[in-house]
C-alpha cells in the first residue's frame, strides 16, 4: 500500500459516474424518465420539466429531494419509475474490478440512488459480490449528499471511523462533508455534469480522471 493510504480500512465509493465512466451516460436515460415523471406530475411541457429537474438537482442535491420538498411525492414509486432503464451501456472493467477487490479492509457504496438500482448497476459491472453494503437514499431518510447527515449516519450505523476511511466521488461538492469529518477524499473528475460545481481544493485530497490507474498506484500494481 502507498504510504499516504496505509491507514485506510474503509473504502467508500459513490456509484454513478464513479464506478463506471461518465461517458456511459446512464443519466441521459434517467433524465428522460425524470422528465416524463415531472411532466405527468405538473402537467407541463418537456422544457419546463427539464428546467425544474435541473433546478431541483442543484438546489436540493437530487431531483427527488426537490420533488419531495415542493410537491410531497412518494419516493419509492418515483425511484422505481426513473431507474427502470437498460444497463446495456455499462461494460465490465476486469482490471478495475480486481483493483477494487484487492483493497484491504471494507468496501462500501454511498449513493444518492436506491439500493435496488445500485445492485443492478453493480451486477452489470461484475461487482455484485465486491461490496459489503449499500448506504442509499432510503438509509439517509431522503436527505441526499452533500448534506452532512447522511455521512454521519453511514459512520454511526456501520461503525466506520471516518479518519480511516477514503471516499471516492465524481461530484466535487459531495466531498466537502466527507473531508470535514476526517475522511480522505478522492475526486473522480471524469466529466460528470456539474461535477466541478462548488469545487475547492481545500476539501479534495486527490484527483483522478479514472479509478483504475489511481487504485493501481495505491496498490503498487500496474494499471
Amino acid at each position: 500500500m502507498r504510504g499516504d493510504m496505509a491507514h485506510i480500512d474503509s473504502w467508500i465509493f459513490d456509484l454513478d459516474n464513479t464506478l463506471y465512466p461518465a461517458k456511459a451516460d446512464l443519466f441521459a436515460l434517467i433524465d428522460v424518465k425524470m422528465g416524463e415523471y415531472i411532466q405527468g406530475l405538473l402537467g407541463c411541457d418537456a422544457q419546463v420539466a427539464r428546467e425544474t429537474q435541473k433546478r431541483y438537482f442543484m438546489e436540493h442535491g437530487t431531483t427527488l429531494s426537490g420533488l419531495m420538498h415542493h410537491h410531497g411525492i412518494e419516493p419509492h414509486a418515483y425511484l422505481d419509475y426513473v431507474h427502470d432503464i437498460s444497463m446495456d451501456r455499462l461494460e465490465v472493467d476486469a482490471d478495475l474490478n480486481a483493483h477494487i477487490a484487492a483493497l484491504p479492509g471494507r468496501r462500501l457504496i454511498f449513493t444518492n440512488g436506491d439500493a435496488a438500482y445500485a445492485r443492478r448497476v453493480l451486477d452489470r459491472l461484475g461487482l455484485g459480490d465486491t461490496f459489503e453494503l449499500i448506504h442509499d437514499v432510503h438509509a439517509c431518510e431522503y436527505v441526499p449528499k452533500p448534506n452532512p447527515a447522511g455521512y454521519a449516519t453511514l459512520c454511526r450505523v456501520h461503525d466506520v471511523d471516518p479518519t480511516r476511511a477514503a471516499f471516492f466521488e465524481d461530484m466535487a461538492r459531495n466531498l466537502k462533508p466527507a473531508k470535514a469529518i476526517g475522511m480522505t477524499t478522492i475526486w473522480v473528475n471524469n466529466g460528470s455534469e456539474a461535477g466541478n460545481h462548488d469545487h475547492h481544493p481545500d476539501f479534495i485530497d486527490f484527483e483522478t480522471d479514472h479509478l483504475r490507474p489511481f487504485l493501481a498506484a495505491i496498490l503498487g500494481e500496474s494499471a
